[in-house]
């Protein structure tokens, strides 16, 4: 045991840590279900890349609706019933859409459900990732967030696969149903964690509407924390080819519902090989230049699924870009928890989460809308390409990233408002 003068930095040594790693293990499995579920049975029905599309985009409206009050509500409140009020929501989504599906209901019923799905993750995603930093020190925080990733990617290789087997096996109904029994179960296990209460800032707000923005604020005038997040945006934007996996799977490869499950399972298994090495390795001395280098790994490994002709050199190229994203995950989620006051960490939270929910949700209707016009193959080249282009542009906006030193030794900046 790590005595006083020995901080610690094994986050597993925490107990309530273990808790909440366990039950976001049994939520993104719930999610994962539940994305993979609704993409077949979507293009299934419609044959339609723009009907892929409009999924990302139904659920990323509420997201950037809610960003403000969410944060807010985060930092006011008691994190941890937040995120169970938020798990019960998404377990009478799947609920719903157990039943649209049972009924056989217009596939136009899908599209309400997934509007209130993207307004749980509104409130979820602050309240879940800003509850990490209260339960562990600053010197357990990269490792944290390593064993986030690695259980994220676990949970994100199984339930995809899980979720072909059973479209495969029993259709949608079933694989709606378990999503809700993982809601309830994440709900459960955060519900055991101990309360999350938020230190009062050093100075009160001036006025409502001045703390409502003091998070957005915080992340546009951050000298790394903005060109970090700027770059995962446009990259995950234009490059991600999640969305295109059905029609890839249903048309090109032909290797239905189960090649589906384990297509989007397999750059979670990419990711959870680095989450592993990232674990036992230690921190990058210069997180900047490793961000910007996976991010154009990320764009090459898009443009070699885009060619890929057999599904073995396909699930080889997916796993390469979860692979590359990992690093960019871990270095970004520690950058936000190191610099951010504990003051703000909801609304910061909750602005960091639009712009990764507008690169992958707005990026899935983006890729559908260019499917859509040049076909899934010319939209996943496309993609990759600009994603060299982003890396491009970020090294000579903010050419200070490239040559940050260790996470660790940046400190939290003060805010005008929390």
């Amino acid at each position: 045991m790590p005595t006083e003068l020995e901080p610690i930095t094994d986050p597993l040594e925490v107990p309530a840590f273990r808790r909440l790693l366990a039950g976001r293990v049994l939520g993104v499995l719930g999610r994962q279900i539940l994305s993979v579920s609704v993409g077949w049975q979507v293009y299934d029905r419609t044959q339609s890349a723009w009907a892929l599309g409009l999924i990302g985009l139904v659920q990323v409206i509420p997201v950037v609706a809610l960003v403000i009050p969410a944060g807010v509500v985060v930092d006011r409140f008691d994190r941890r019933w937040v995120a169970v009020l938020t798990q019960l929501a998404l377990a009478a989504c799947g609920v719903a859409m157990l039943e649209i599906t049972r009924v056989g209901a217009p596939i136009g019923w899908i599209f309400p459900v997934l509007l209130c799905c993207g307004a749980v993750t509104a409130f979820s995603a602050p309240a879940i990732s800003s509850i990490t930093p209260n339960l562990v020190p600053p010197s357990a925080f990269v490792r944290a967030n390593a064993w986030n990733a690695t259980t994220f990617e676990l949970a994100a290789i199984a339930g995809p696969a899980a979720a072909g087997a059973l479209l495969a096996w029993s259709g949608p109904v079933l694989a709606y149903g378990c999503v809700s029994v993982f809601a309830l179960s994440f709900a459960l296990a955060l519900a055991g964690l101990p309360p999350v209460r938020v230190r009062a800032g050093h100075q009160a707000a001036a006025d409502r509407a001045q703390e409502l923005r003091a998070g957005l604020r915080f992340v546009l005038t951050s000298r790394f924390l903005l060109p970090a997040i700027t770059l995962d945006l446009f990259a995950v934007l234009f490059g991600g080819v999640v969305a295109l996996l059905p029609m890839f799977a249903r048309d090109l490869l032909h290797v239905g519902p189960t090649g589906l499950g384990w297509m989007r399972a397999a750059p979670s298994l990419g990711a959870v090989t680095m989450a592993l090495v990232t674990t036992r390795m230690p921190p990058f001395q210069r997180p900047g230049r490793a961000l910007m280098l996976a991010v154009l790994g990320f764009g090459a490994a898009t443009i070699g699924f885009a060619l890929s002709r057999s599904f073995a050199w396909a699930l080889v190229f997916l796993c390469l870009t979860g692979l590359f994203d990992n690093v960019s995950v871990v270095i970004r989620q520690t950058l936000v928890q190191v610099v951010t006051p504990d003051a703000l960490r909801g609304r910061v939270s909750a602005v960091h989460f639009v712009f990764i929910g507008l690169s992958n949700e707005l990026g899935a209707f983006e890729s559908g809308v260019t499917a859509a016009l040049l076909g899934p193959v010319g939209s996943a080249l496309l993609g990759g390409g600009m994603t060299f282009v982003v890396v491009a542009w970020v090294l000579k906006r903010w050419p200070e990233l490239w040559t940050v030193g260790p996470l660790a030794h940046l400190l939290p900046s003060e805010p005008d408002v929390v």
